[in-house]
């Protein structure tokens, strides 16, 4: 995993205040996190004051708005603003969420924002997934068979089968829950986490994938699965209201039984 070091002894401090302009009537301060590694300082928290009169209702609006109207150096990720994409993942006001979900509204006095925790930051907001996505491809996120496909149809699968697959195909890989879940913190390079193993079991549970045994196979480890403590971090900050501690249990539940 690419390593983005911050400086020897470093701290965050306070740093600019972007004040509003003036005549501006409904404002809000957001303080952020600053970090840029070519500039070899500590990292800092920025504040700007933004009419609200004049911005979306969003954090992600408010960022938007910081960047193209006061502070063009201001790096985050963000893309479709709907809720799909994950870009925009970030810890805010406390919790791993998605900033264009995220109303600056549900925040009470100033809206803090930084990186997901516990991830090498590649500059301001924007953590480095490079390892995320890495476990994400470990677990072989396809189907596989090993029957021919009909030569007529697709491969069907019942109703109840189908829906099986409800509260994990919705999964968007923002990283929200791996990064708010202490094993992960500490055992990250080999606990697969929160995210993956939920799209693990997606495929696990699809009745038209038939290396199940494979895929469990190759989640029996002390360390890919065990770690996980049923903490429960990871289903109360999912912005899409999965449930990735029972996506867990359930492949644990699995392991058991094909041992008796």
């Amino acid at each position: 995993m690419a390593q983005f070091k911050l400086p020897a002894n470093s701290r965050i401090t306070d740093g600019k205040t972007w004040s509003a302009p003036a005549g501006a009537g409904k404002t809000r301060r957001f303080r952020v996190y600053r970090w840029n590694p070519d500039e070899g300082q500590n990292p800092r928290v920025d504040t700007y004051e933004v009419d609200m009169d004049s911005c979306g209702p969003m954090v992600l609006d408010a960022l938007i708005k910081i960047k193209n109207e006061i502070d063009p150096t201001l790096t985050f990720r963000r893309s479709c603003r709907e809720g799909i994409c994950g870009s925009c993942a970030m810890n805010i006001d406390g919790t791993n969420t998605l900033a264009c979900t995220k109303a600056c509204d549900d925040v009470d006095g100033d809206v803090r924002i930084y990186p997901l925790p516990h991830m090498p930051v590649v500059k301001d907001l924007v953590p480095d997934l490079t390892h995320f996505y890495a476990q994400y491809a470990s677990i072989k996120p396809w189907m596989q068979t090993q029957t021919p496909a009909p030569p007529d149809s697709e491969r069907l699968q019942s109703k109840d089968d189908r829906a099986k697959l409800d509260g994990l195909y919705e999964c968007i890989l923002c990283a929200c829950c791996s990064t708010s879940c202490p094993s992960y913190w500490w055992n990250g390079d080999r606990y697969l986490g929160p995210a993956i193993l939920l799209q693990a079991y997606r495929w696990i549970v699809d009745s038209r994938d038939e290396n199940t045994g494979e895929r469990l196979d190759d989640l029996e480890d002390p360390f890919k699965l065990y770690r996980c403590h049923t903490i429960m971090n990871c289903t109360r900050t999912c912005p899409k209201g999965l449930n990735p501690a029972k996506a867990i249990g359930e492949i644990k539940k699995l392991m058991i039984e094909r041992r008796t």
